[in-house]
């Protein structure tokens, strides 16, 4: 974030944090009588079911790997348990991040139960037969049956629903197999963001969403447009899912992520958001300051 936006943003009094949500029928926390990050949230039609706060395993990293991946399996495993302990049951992972099997290990060896679990993964499959290939292989590296939430990663144009389409109808004859649960999209730039306001194909929308918005905040939009469109999904009753909370970590002082987790919350239509920790301290300060969010 620069230096200016960072200023900016510090300069912003909690209440024009709190305007920037306007629009929301009622507070978040009243809405769902949220408590906690570890509480479970329904991810709207889908009927899908994940803690508030999910751990995120894409952090960037050097080269193909995560910073998450490149903890270790053992550290990395650890850090899965961990988060479970403390209730959070949403992990996030994409083929790209080199995490599936990573997660696969802490589930077995850390003796998760996957009944409890929302696993989250990404395909960047264009073709019929690349959907199909990556379904079966991501369950393998999985070690699982079914995928809780299967994205299409990262959709740059307006035009995607049409040109995924034949992507998007092998995607739903998985939901018919219930090797999937729900599908979605991650969008980076407003028109496909708009573009997923309006496709009933989407049961989930993985959104990057924070108040500083724009480049500096590794957003599509400003605050407002952004919120415009999830809110307006949300409506429709597409599960909402926040990433880039604290802007890629460029959001570093408790008083920084307060405030920004303040702003998500209170727009009252992100159902769940993830952020890549990686160490359980990292996830002892989030989980304190979703409390310390919610009561304010």
């Amino acid at each position: 974030m620069s230096e200016v936006s960072r200023r900016q943003f510090l300069g912003q009094s909690a209440a024009a944090v709190g305007a920037l949500a306007a629009g929301a029928t009622a507070p978040a926390k009243e809405q769902r009588r949220l408590t906690s990050g570890a509480d479970q949230v329904v991810l709207g039609r889908s009927g899908v079911k994940c803690s508030l706060l999910g751990l995120g395993t894409g952090s960037h990293g050097v080269g193909h790997s995560s910073n998450q991946v490149r903890l270790g399996e053992a550290e990395f495993q650890n850090l899965v348990r961990y988060a479970f302990d403390r209730g959070i049951t949403y992990f996030d992972t994409a083929d790209q991040y080199g995490s599936h099997i990573y997660l696969r290990g802490a589930i077995k060896n850390k003796k998760l139960p996957r009944e409890k679990l929302f696993i989250q993964t990404k395909t960047h499959a264009t073709t019929p037969e690349m959907a199909w290939a990556d379904i079966n292989r991501f369950r393998e590296e999985l070690g699982t049956d079914y995928i809780d939430s299967l994205l299409m990663h990262c959709m740059t144009t307006r035009s995607w629903p049409v040109d995924r389409r034949p992507v998007m109808d092998e995607l739903s004859q998985a939901k018919v197999k219930v090797w999937v649960k729900a599908v979605g999209v991650s969008c980076h730039g407003m028109e496909p963001l708009r573009a997923a306001v309006d496709t009933e194909w989407v049961d989930i929308d993985l959104a990057r969403i924070n108040p500083i918005g724009g480049a500096s905040g590794r957003m599509d939009g400003t605050p407002e447009q952004v919120a415009a469109c999830l809110k307006a999904m949300h409506e429709k009753g597409k599960g909402i899912l926040g990433m880039k909370i604290l802007a890629e970590g460029d959001l570093r002082t408790p008083e920084e992520q307060v405030r920004s987790l303040q702003f998500v919350l209170g727009l009252g239509c992100v159902d769940a958001f993830v952020i890549g920790f990686q160490s359980p301290r990292q996830i002892d300060e989030i989980l304190q300051r979703i409390e310390t969010a919610l009561k304010g």
